[in-house]
């Protein structure tokens, strides 16, 4: 599974019709960004865009992902490409905590 440590966020509310969205930062450099589309769509595929990795989630996850970004001291991002299992994950927790 390929990893890349997430080490910062960027939260975008964007107008019109462009959905609501997280970007991963590692250092300085975007690596990829959470879309956040309406609850009950059907997902686009999760992909690279622009040499950044898009993952799609429904709105009903937003504050469960920003609450994970915002409370976690390691998280990472994980992609395996289309069809694969993409996702976000926090690092090594201790049991108890």
């Amino acid at each position: 599974m390929a990893q890349t440590e997430i080490t910062g966020y960027d939260v975008i509310y964007s107008s019109n019709t462009f959905p609501r969205r997280i970007g991963l930062l590692n250092g300085n450099n975007f690596v990829g960004q959470l879309f956040f589309m309406p609850d009950g769509s059907t997902l686009p595929a999760d992909g690279p865009i622009g040499g950044q990795v898009s993952l799609y989630y429904h709105l009903e996850d937003f504050e469960n992902a920003l609450a994970l970004l915002s409370q976690e001291k390691v998280f990472y991002l994980f992609y395996n490409g289309p069809g694969n299992e993409n996702g976000i994950t926090t690092g090594p927790e201790q049991l108890g905590t």
